[in-house]
């Protein structure tokens, strides 16, 4: 369970502490102080190592086998710190309701824990309150599962303030519907009585102190929270207007900070922190990619996904995610060497079409053709291709996106190709436009000259009216800096 069980049950008991005082609503800002000190406490606790044992059910409708259904879980718990000694699999129809797993298992489960003298387990499953609880009672070790464990690891990973924010929240909002379960000792608070008619108000009144802090706090979060996702939307709409923006996404590991410094550091960019494991990335950064020629696009590097990523961590990083569903542009960046790439693959693009429908507010559609879609438009980039033991791999992807690109952001390989690809989309179908602007937008002077072919040219005292050949989604920009598009005289594609 989180640590917040042990710092909530040292707070009640503080001898110094005014019980009233905690449940008035009015609290005063000692105990908004306190809450918030122990909750840096929590976030920057040291991790030990421990010896973990995993756990995976296989339901029928799993993509996985028996062999690798358990190793992104055991990814995740390295990154986390742990030291995994073993693992456990079953295969059942469904979920048991008490223990998840069937009380056999459940009992070779123990006699692995007291084997192996493991300290954790983790399950690769979202368990529910009672569950964990019962497993828990039954082999006597500390249990927790999926989510937990990646709320612990971002935890970990999170560097500014606003991403721990995100992620207190996400904590707190994993942990309220635990409280009851994490209480179930305080049956021994009113003289060491058991619990039973009569002696259950004590730990009732324990639940709602710990359920009025957690609330308080997470308001205070969320507040902030709001505060920061205004900030970052203007600041997002500041660059939309004067360039085009792009957006990498993709699984997390999958290269995605790497191909960022690669593309961005031409132009004293770059500086994204890129290592080889999960979530290294849990803040957006945004820096100029030049194109050539003049051109050049803002590049951002955000969160990875992950399969059944917690609901309370996409909602709270929902302002960083929604970073990617306002670009122009989305590079979907593919490890094409992980064996389960065509799974992150899949997951990549679900994970997206369930945010474009929350942003664009579109319902639920079963379509596949990318012209339904409500987001921007996507290229896939197939990184780390020089890893293939068998390039013919790249053919079978082909075959599925026949326009991805091959590409080694650590080799270099392939990033002029992605440039040209990138800097065709910026420019658009070209077309022949009658333009008028003050003379004193120098700026936008500039850029018509740079971008566009600029055939004819008339000036008056204050205005220039021009005629060029310039890409159409460059139109956007031109009307941001003051230019009128009085017409239009041929285009093509």
């Amino acid at each position: 369970m989180p640590d917040i069980d042990a710092e909530l049950l040292e707070f009640i008991e503080d001898e110094d502490s005014d019980i009233d005082d905690v449940v008035d609503d009015h609290a005063g800002a000692d105990d908004d102080q306190r809450i918030a000190a122990l909750d840096q406490e929590r976030i920057q606790v040291e991790r030990l190592s421990e010896r973990t044992i995993l756990v995976g059910c296989l339901l029928p409708d799993s993509p996985y086998t028996e062999d690798d259904m358990l190793s992104e879980l055991q990814e995740l718990a390295e990154t986390a710190g742990a030291e995994v000694v073993g693992l456990l699999t079953q295969r059942r129809r469904k979920p048991d309701a008490s223990t998840y797993i069937g009380k056999g298992k459940l009992d070779e489960l123990k006699m692995l824990i007291d084997e192996l003298r493991a300290t954790l387990v983790v399950f690769d499953h979202d368990l529910s309150p009672s569950q964990i609880r019962n497993i828990d009672q039954t082999v006597g070790c500390r249990v927790i599962d999926r989510s937990e464990l990646i709320l612990d690891i971002f935890a970990g990973r999170a560097a500014t303030s606003a991403a721990k924010l995100q992620v207190e929240l996400a904590q707190l909002e994993y942990t309220y519907p635990r409280l009851r379960a994490m209480w179930s000792h305080l049956g021994q608070v009113a003289g060491g009585a058991p619990i039973g008619i009569g002696t259950r108000g004590p730990g009732e009144t324990q639940i709602e102190i710990d359920r009025r802090l957690v609330n308080r706090r997470k308001s205070v979060l969320k507040r902030r929270i709001v505060e920061i996702n205004q900030r970052r939307a203007r600041e997002v709409a500041g660059r939309k207007s004067d360039h085009l923006t792009a957006c990498l996404v993709g699984y997390t590991n999958a290269g995605k900070s790497t191909l960022f410094n690669a593309l961005t550091e031409p132009s004293g960019g770059g500086g994204a922190y890129a290592d080889n494991r999960l979530f290294a990335t849990l803040t957006s950064r945004t820096r100029r990619w030049p194109l050539g020629s003049g051109d050049e696009i803002m590049l951002s590097d955000t969160v990875g996904f992950v399969r059944d990523l917690p609901h309370h961590l996409i909602a709270s990083f929902r302002a960083t995610l929604e970073e990617a569903m306002s670009a122009d542009l989305l590079l979907i960046v593919l490890d094409v060497s992980d064996p389960m790439a065509g799974l992150h693959y899949d997951v990549v693009h679900e994970t997206l079409d369930d945010l474009e429908r929350q942003w664009h507010d579109v319902p639920s559609s079963d379509s596949t053709d990318p012209d339904d879609r409500a987001g921007p438009p996507r290229i896939l980039i197939l990184n780390k291709c020089d890893r293939l033991p068998d390039q013919s791999e790249l053919a079978v992807w082909h075959r599925r996106a026949p326009d991805a690109i091959p590409v080694s952001a650590l080799r270099g390989f392939g990033l002029e190709q992605l440039a040209e690809v990138v800097c065709r989309f910026c420019h658009g179908a070209s077309r022949v436009l009658q333009l008028e602007l003050p003379l004193q937008l120098g700026k936008a002077l500039s850029f018509i000259e740079h971008r566009g072919q600029v055939t004819a040219r008339e000036y008056t005292a204050t205005t220039a009216r021009l005629t060029v050949r310039i890409g159409a989604n460059y139109l956007p920009q031109l009307r941001a800096m003051g230019v009128t598009v009085l017409g239009e005289l041929d285009s093509e594609s």
